[in-house]
């Protein structure tokens, strides 16, 4: 039985730093305007920043040029294909099968990830893909564990499995959906979805006896989110995946915040080495309760344990988070006060909790005193009014730089 890779989203550099520190073997970026989530690009002095920093330290990082092109697309694909050989990213995620020819003439020492976008379901697709130049596949959210441990069966021995552990679910088949294109002319396939799916939707019935009559269908005040699915969450089923031989456990979420990243990367990383440590007492209702604290929505195990499971329909596509918010992140020891970024208001009596990276417990505190950071003055409140607001605070025990406080809300 091997350890595999937890792989973490990264949409900034500090973001991939926020990810390792929480304990990510690698993350997974985007490139410019040729992945998937165009609005989490990290510009290519961020990405040669990221790749030197990541492999400093031993890890690795794999950018996605992930995009179903158009033919104008191939000279900027190539001029990027280049640049990420040169750069030595750890591999280039991809889907479209030109975009693949072009990766191993002008990217040739860099190895290939095939997207889920590809619809890997099957170990005949995996083998394909390994005989073009593959090492690694990412396979469809679509399919059971008994599905996936056929493909492992059978797949060619040197190649690498990936699968998505935990975050949202696309309405569209692996991800490939025309909605955003249709209803507001950013095609999710090049990049830009507009996250249709996650809209909130007016429903109106024609009354069967007066034709014209439009009756509202109500959900709440806001609408009904019609398309909006549960989140994925195997954090029950980890012991099973790591069993099956799966090399790399994937989180999704590139536009997520520094918060959501250290508590979800912090929590899989803590149930894979807890699971080595002792198998036989792997508890998972207590990484539930950590993941429970992030902004989320509805959990599901999607199809993995049941390709008839309809519990993801049952929508729940409002986020929600009612306890819990980001509240900073540390910057630095000054004497015997910490230098906080601050990224929701802070107020004496607060309760806060400090996320440990590698401790599933984080360290709760209430906050007794903020100074302003500027003119060391004592304040009862502070505000993000702007990027990059500080405060300073006494904080319970020794920190480092980069580690989340989590602030309890309404309290």
């Amino acid at each position: 039985m091997k350890k595999p890779e937890l792989l973490a989203p990264a949409g900034s550099f500090e973001k991939a730093k926020t990810a390792f520190l929480y304990g990510a073997d690698a993350i997974y970026c985007g490139t410019g305007k040729l992945s998937l989530r165009s609005r989490a690009e990290v510009d290519d002095n961020d990405l040669a920043k990221t790749i030197e920093y990541a492999h400093s330290i031993g890890k690795k990082v794999y950018a996605a040029i992930n995009i179903y092109a158009w033919d104008s697309y191939y000279e900027e694909i190539k001029e990027q294909a280049k640049m990420l050989n040169k750069l030595k990213v750890d591999a280039i995620i991809a889907s479209d099968g030109g975009v693949i020819e072009i990766l191993k003439e002008y990217a040739p020492d860099v190895a290939i990830h095939v997207s889920t976008q590809a619809n890997t379901v099957s170990y005949h697709s995996a083998n394909f893909w390994y005989k073009n130049g593959a090492k690694r596949v990412i396979l469809g959210r679509e399919m059971s564990k008994d599905q996936i441990k056929e493909l492992i069966a059978h797949k060619e021995e040197n190649l690498e499995v990936e699968m998505f552990v935990h975050g949202a679910i696309c309405f569209g088949y692996s991800g490939r959906c025309f909605l955003s294109d249709f209803l507001a002319g950013r095609s999710a396939n090049l990049g830009d979805c507009a996250q249709s799916c996650r809209w909130a939707y007016n429903i109106y019935v024609e009354e069967t006896n007066n034709p014209g009559n439009l009756m509202p269908v109500e959900h709440d005040e806001k609408g009904t989110y019609i398309f909006s699915s549960k989140d994925l969450c195997l954090i029950k089923e980890i012991p099973e995946i790591i069993n099956m031989g799966v090399d790399s456990l994937k989180l999704e979420g590139r536009l997520k915040t520094e918060y959501y990243l250290a508590s979800i990367v912090n929590c899989y990383r803590n149930a894979i080495d807890d699971y080595f440590k002792n198998p036989d007492e792997y508890d998972a209702s207590k990484y539930l309760t950590e993941i429970e604290k992030t902004k989320t929505r509805g959990l599901t195990t999607f199809y993995f344990n049941d390709r008839n499971n309809k519990d993801f329909q049952e929508y729940e596509g409002k986020q929600y988070n009612p306890n819990y918010e980001f509240g900073g992140k540390v910057l630095h020891l000054e004497t015997e006060k910490t230098l906080v970024e601050i990224r929701n208001k802070l107020t004496v009596g607060d309760e806060m909790e400090i996320i440990i990276p590698n401790k599933l417990q984080p360290v709760s505190f209430v906050i007794e005193h903020l100074w302003d950071s500027e003119t060391g003055e004592s304040i009862q409140t502070v505000n993000p009014g702007k990027l990059g607001q500080t405060v300073l605070m006494k904080l319970p025990i020794p920190v480092e730089e980069g580690w989340i406080l989590r602030r309890k809300k309404g309290f």
